[in-house]
């Protein structure tokens, strides 16, 4: 096929009938040589399309001598066969007249059954009308069928045997594409009197001859348009089924930040595709085409943008997508769910270029043998990978699975040529996120200043309040409908500022009330930790330090900025986190000579750090050794060598917690003024933090060193 076909090479006119013939002339050819010859043929084909295909098969074996007689068995009356009895349904009368058939003269005579999927239930079993029949169909071996199956039902397999000739006609090969344009379509869709059938296809490739002779023939515009774009906009509204929507999400508009996952899926994908639409030879488009992988991975965090980016894609490639969420296949009837998910490939296939894209695709598609449920699950990871194996090369749909479990999936999906493409979406990181927050500060009119924006970059780095998880687009999307609620509640003017930031974000926040006395003693634990780490030469800067209870779980909390290094553990940074986490409990028995139990958790983190270093990391001493030692039901350990580990681990935590009260001890003042600033401030950021902290030469020469 040419990659542009002047407008003279096409046809003047074209009946629907002659689109049939001029889209599909080798599945015809092959269809009519196996009746020919008596041999059963078993047509998939969409509905619309059966009765084109089968006058065209009908006028080219009537054309021999002697002609063939065909049997057109849809329910109409049938001039050389008794009526059937008044009142008969549609099934009941194709039932009649297919026992006359079988029973009468068959010689030289083609059965054509238009309807098989009425004598199949919706999951593909047998109809109570059908199993009647079905013993005559088998006993006639002189019959010769000619069936029609529709690619939305399955048949179930005694019926399928009867046929040993297949053939599948789904949408138009592209190849054949330039025969169905006529020259006053053409017209619609080109600027300089010529088709582009790779153009084309793009929009209509899942469409049958005959449905896309309908929507061209109804193509609305100008002749030669300067832009093409609106005609094939028409064609691609017109060609959606079902649930399939055209996405308008620009990658570079709509999604901020996360440079690198941009990187990857434009070099992976989209620049790759978009090579094969600017090439001018057919069999390079091929061979892209053929290293394009159908089935992707969108995995990492809830509320990421998993899917988000999957619509960014199919936008980028004009591609349809319908979103499926895995527990909506699921059905307790038998057969139901791989039915289920047989109709999304269907109708995907349709309207191609499609995405699906299969929300929480681990609901259904864990590893197998690992099931917790009825078992439904196995077969619908079958019927996903029969799906996926079936592609066509030059099918544009694509399949894309998000989930929080990548771990937890069917390894049979993640080998070569099925979901081979994995793309980790991880949460947000500061660049991201301020991305983000500008992308939502221009649509929604925020104004933020440069200071609140600062503060909501950093304000997002905790954890999410109330919660266990890190700020992701979706919590920073809601952040910023928060602040345009506020905004048009109050009647505000001019640019937010910070405590405009903090009131969307901890407003309704459930916080505990805490007495004066436990205000306090709140206070002098954190700034406990925070004087300790400032001490320690290994300890991250200090980022901001809180008491107002708005981390899960905490009364208080000191977060770090993110180390320099996160990829090189040193002995010296795991003992400063160690006398860093002793830091609140030590602070607790120089100013109060009592503890709380608030320290329990960092003695937890203290403890298992301690416990890595000897046992695991061969940082235990001499009396231990440079080694690793498992500890196993299997093969425990000699009482010596416990005894040695656990003296080991006590050494290492009573030298941190001695250094950590030593640092308190020397810098009481420093602990007792930051406990008063956060008694008042209740949050202190890092510039706050600046005016009061004083500088330490020693860990200044570490950060030096290290960088």
């Amino acid at each position: 096929m040419s990659i542009s076909i002047p407008e003279e090479k096409l046809p003047a006119e074209l009946t629907a009938f002659a689109a049939v013939e001029a889209a599909y002339p080798q599945e015809l050819a092959r269809i009519t040589d196996s009746l020919r010859r008596g041999l059963p043929v078993l047509v998939e084909a969409e509905k619309e399309l059966t009765p084109y295909l089968y006058k065209c098969v009908r006028d080219r074996l009537k054309k021999e001598t002697p002609p063939r007689q065909f049997l057109y068995l849809d329910g109409r009356p049938i001039n050389d066969m008794p009526p059937p009895q008044p009142g008969m349904g549609l099934v009941a009368t194709i039932l009649y007249y297919l026992r006359e058939a079988v029973r009468g003269a068959v010689a030289d005579r083609i059965l054509v059954l238009p309807h098989l999927d009425l004598l199949t239930t919706s999951v593909g079993g047998l109809t109570s009308e059908a199993r009647e029949v079905i013993p005559l169909l088998y006993e006639n071996p002189e019959l010769c069928f000619m069936g029609f199956k529709d690619p939305s039902f399955p048949l179930p397999r005694v019926i399928e045997n009867l046929f040993p000739r297949r053939e599948s006609l789904l949408g138009v090969p592209r190849d054949r594409l330039g025969q169905l344009v006529t020259q006053r379509e053409s017209r619609k869709l080109s600027a300089d009197r010529s088709l582009k059938p790779y153009q084309l296809y793009k929009s209509v490739s899942g469409v049958n001859a005959v449905r896309m002779r309908r929507l061209l023939s109804t193509l609305t515009g100008e002749d030669y348009p300067v832009d093409t774009k609106p005609a094939y906009l028409q064609l691609r509204q017109a060609t959606l089924v079902g649930q399939l929507t055209l996405p308008d999400v620009d990658l570079a508009r709509d999604i901020g930040g996360y440079k690198k996952v941009k990187e990857r899926l434009n070099k992976e994908i989209l620049d790759v595709l978009a090579l094969k639409d600017t090439s001018d030879d057919e069999a390079a488009m091929k061979r892209i085409e053929g290293l394009i992988p159908r089935g992707m991975i969108f995995w990492g965090p809830p509320g990421t943008g998993k899917t988000l980016f999957a619509k960014a894609m199919a936008t980028a490639l004009g591609a349809a997508v319908t979103i499926v969420s895995g527990p909506e296949l699921k059905s307790k009837w038998v057969g139901e769910s791989e039915e289920n998910l047989r109709q999304v490939f269907t109708r995907a296939r349709q309207a191609a270029p499609a995405i699906i894209v299969f929300d929480e695709l681990d609901s259904f598609a864990t590893a197998r043998g690992t099931y917790q449920g009825s078992g439904v699950e196995h077969s619908m990871v079958n019927q996903l990978l029969t799906e996926m194996d079936g592609f066509r090369k030059d099918e544009l749909v694509f399949v894309v699975g998000t989930t929080n479990f990548v771990e937890s999936l069917d390894p049979a999906l993640m080998r070569p040529g099925r979901f081979e493409f994995h793309l980790h979406i991880p949460y947000p990181t500061a660049e991201d996120r301020r991305a983000i927050l500008g992308i939502y500060d221009q649509k929604l009119g925020l104004e933020l200043s440069p200071r609140a924006m600062d503060y909501a970059v950093k304000r997002t780095a905790d954890l999410v309040e109330g919660q266990h998880s890190r700020y992701s687009g979706d919590h920073l999307q809601a952040l910023c409908r928060a602040l345009a609620r506020a905004r048009l509640r109050e009647r505000r003017a001019g640019p937010l500022e910070i405590d405009d930031v903090e009131k969307a974000l901890s407003s309704w926040a459930e916080r505990p009330t805490l007495t004066p006395r436990e205000e306090k003693v709140v206070a002098t634990h954190e700034a406990g930790h925070a004087v300790a780490a400032l001490f320690c030469p290994h300890s991250p800067p200090i980022d901001r330090i809180s008491i107002r209870g708005d981390l899960a779980g905490a009364l208080g909390f000191v977060s770090y900025s993110d180390p320099a290094h996160r990829y090189v553990v040193t002995r010296g940074q795991l003992l400063d986190q160690i006398c860093t986490l002793y830091g609140g409990r030590e602070a607790e028995l120089i100013f109060f000579e009592d503890l709380s139990i608030g320290s329990a958790a960092d003695i937890d983190r203290a403890t298992d750090i301690a416990r890595a270093l000897v046992e695991q990391f061969g940082m235990g001493g001499d009396h231990i050794g440079a080694r690793r030692i498992e500890q196993s039901e299997h093969d425990p350990v000699s009482e010596t060598l416990k005894a040695s580990m656990e003296k080991a681990v006590r050494e290492i935590l009573d030298e941190q917690r001695t250094r950590s009260r030593r640092i308190l001890e020397q810098n009481k003042i420093l602990v007792s003024t930051l406990r008063d600033l956060l008694l008042e401030k209740k949050v202190l950021d890092k510039e706050a933090l600046a005016n009061i902290l004083p500088a330490t030469p020693k860990k200044d020469a570490v950060a030096a060193e290290e960088s």
